[in-house]
């Protein structure tokens, strides 16, 4: 069925139906959870193995290092050039810290907030007016990051590859407040879209009036393939120190997707200014890192193919997932007019854009009905979808069956909602 050409006499029709189907999900007792891009119990089981890959006392040290002792400000070096490895930079361009690449951002922000950018930039605090880029849909803790402090988000646009990059240069040009932008480069959140090299290219060179403007750039999703054939980005390092720009670019990417999120590893790729900025700072914050936890995973995956390895048994567990959400979402709303939606070639999200002024009822209904999701609006800066369409689905964490379910119930409500809406009009 069509909504948008249906008589009112139809959709009322329809309604009666959608609310019946509704209320027998309401009668089932569901407590389904795609709230958080958690991994799944099954991914977990992958990594057991770290557990138990230091298992003597004769294993603690990694090149002369004792790994349980102090020391190692910018991490064990194995584990750098682990990620080095991956992410096709130089080791020396690498910090390894803690489990958390949201922490090792928040941390960079107040640096630059409280101290002012690397080769003599001013604190940002001192600064009039700070605001920030944020490409929408985006990641919400993102957002949360720079609404703490006050510093004003301006939102741009997503488009196909990437954002609007038109919208970005003319806005980063003629504005000296504008200090930084947040990117997820690969398999966006929500989205799943990942940005062309034009893209890149444009991030890397453009003229700003901010001489100390910051790209975050958060590579979360930069293994994170659900097929053979997948999405590549290029080297935002490379291209930025092509353009002369070498201190634009910060990097940020970990295992918490890939092992535990709550043991994981986050690394931080920045110019060698920035990494000497960083350290510092960072040398009366800490005196090192878990490098227990580093060498774990450097005997782990051994290298940059382990961790390939180890993905391709993430991607068979995930590609079901995904494909269970995509398949529900083309039986009972392709042609409807109720959303449209994108499939997604890796990363952990499928983003729904319902008919505009119903993603805070579909939400509703869900939640009403046993299915918590992601907040409607929370993709956009402080929560404010001018639209009221997108939402993000989290297939990773439910079993199939219970995402079977899960989206059943998702796509009455999206039909209901816009039903409800076309009876408004």
């Amino acid at each position: 069925m069509d909504l948008t050409k249906m008589s009112k006499e139809e959709l009322a029709g329809a309604q009666a139906e959608l609310k019946k189907k509704y209320e027998d999900f309401k009668a089932m007792g569901l407590k389904l959870d795609m709230s958080r891009g958690k991994p799944g119990p099954e991914q977990l089981d992958l990594s057991e193995g770290i557990l138990t890959v230091l298992h003597s006392n004769s294993q603690v040290k990694s090149e002369g290092t004792d790994v349980r002792n102090y020391g190692g400000l910018e991490g064990l070096k194995a584990c750098r050039q682990l990620f080095a490895e991956l992410l096709g930079v130089p080791v020396e361009n690498v910090i390894a810290g803690g489990n958390s690449s949201l922490t090792m951002m928040y941390d960079t922000m107040l640096r630059l907030w409280v101290f002012g950018a690397s080769r003599g930039g001013a604190p940002w605090q001192s600064e009039e007016k700070v605001r920030f880029l944020c490409p929408a849909p985006g990641y919400d803790r993102h957002f949360a990051v720079t609404q703490q402090l006050g510093i004003e988000m301006i939102t741009v646009p997503m488009l196909e590859d990437g954002p609007d990059m038109d919208r970005v240069e003319s806005l980063v040009a003629g504005d000296p407040s504008i200090k930084g932008m947040w990117c997820v480069p690969m398999y966006s959140n929500p989205e799943g879209k990942t940005y062309s090299d034009e893209t890149v290219r444009r991030l890397a060179k453009m003229k700003t009036a901010a001489p100390d403007f910051r790209i975050f750039w958060d590579n979360a999703y930069c293994v994170h393939h659900l097929y053979p054939e997948h999405d590549h980005v290029l080297n935002m390092l490379d291209e930025c120190a092509k353009a002369g720009n070498e201190d634009r670019v910060l990097m940020f990417a970990s295992t918490s997707k890939v092992t535990y999120p709550g043991a994981g590893v986050a690394v931080m790729v920045a110019s060698e200014a920035n990494i000497a900025w960083t350290c510092d700072i960072m040398k009366v914050q800490a005196i090192g890192p878990d490098k227990v936890n580093q060498l774990r995973h450097v005997l782990y995956f051994k290298d940059a193919a382990g961790i390939h390895a180890h993905m391709e048994k993430q991607a068979e567990i995930l590609r079901p997932k995904f494909q269970a959400v995509l398949d529900a979402l083309d039986k009972n709303l392709a042609g409807t007019g109720a959303g449209t939606w994108h499939a997604p070639r890796g990363g952990y999200f499928v983003s729904f854009n319902a008919m505009p002024g119903c993603a805070k009822r579909i939400h509703q209904l869900c939640k009403e009905a046993g299915l918590v999701m992601t907040g409607a609006g929370a993709t956009y800066p402080y929560g404010k979808d001018p639209q009221d369409s997108n939402l993000r689905i989290a297939p990773s964490y439910p079993s199939v069956g219970e995402l079977k379910t899960a989206m059943e119930l998702f796509c009455t409500c999206a039909l209901l909602a816009a039903v409800e809406k076309k009876l408004e009009a």
